[in-house]
Parts: C-alpha cells; structure tokens; sequence
C-alpha cells in the first residue's frame, strides 16, 4: 500500500525542491564564502542578518551554515550579539 520512496523521510524535498543533501552542499558553499569574508573584513565579523541573506533566507541552509562556521572554530553569536567571528580564545587559525 505505502510506496517505499515516498515515506522515506530522506526524500524529503525542503525550500525551491532541494533535497536535505542539496541544503548541506550549498550549506558548505555558503560557509567558505563566509570564512573568507570573515577573514578579509577589517572588524573580522559577519552580522547573522549578512549570512541569511547569503542563504537566501532558506532557514536550513542558514541554521547548518552556522553550524559549519561553529565547527571550524568561529564565535557565532546569540540573539544579543548576533554576529559570528573568529574566537580566538578556541582557535586562533580558523580553517
């Protein structure tokens, strides 16, 4: 009765169609674009409001992009310092 490919939660289709492997792929993208521009910034930060728009304000994208930013080792922020930078009490050569 239940077709096997449509109650496999990993066929799941997110914002514009892409599936969840697609949002971790464009997730990356976007997080060494990020990386770079955190490094060539002269305050050495990206506000959250600059990522979201980077992701085209796809809620997953931007939720794992920082999380790829965090895994390499940048301060991302909370709701009252909404900015990701590097941390330099952790990691002082950011990858």
């Amino acid at each position: 009765m239940n077709h096997p490919v449509t109650c496999d939660p990993r066929n799941h289709a997110y914002k514009n169609g892409k599936t969840f492997e697609d949002c971790k792929a464009e997730a990356r993208r976007v997080t060494s674009q990020l990386a770079e521009e955190i490094v060539k910034n002269e305050a050495g930060e990206v506000s959250w409001n600059k990522i979201l728009e980077a992701t085209d304000h796809d809620e997953l994208v931007y939720k794992l992009t920082l999380k790829y930013l965090r895994e390499k080792g940048y301060d991302i922020g909370y709701n009252k310092n909404p900015r990701v930078k590097v941390d330099i009490f952790s990691n002082t050569n950011c990858k």
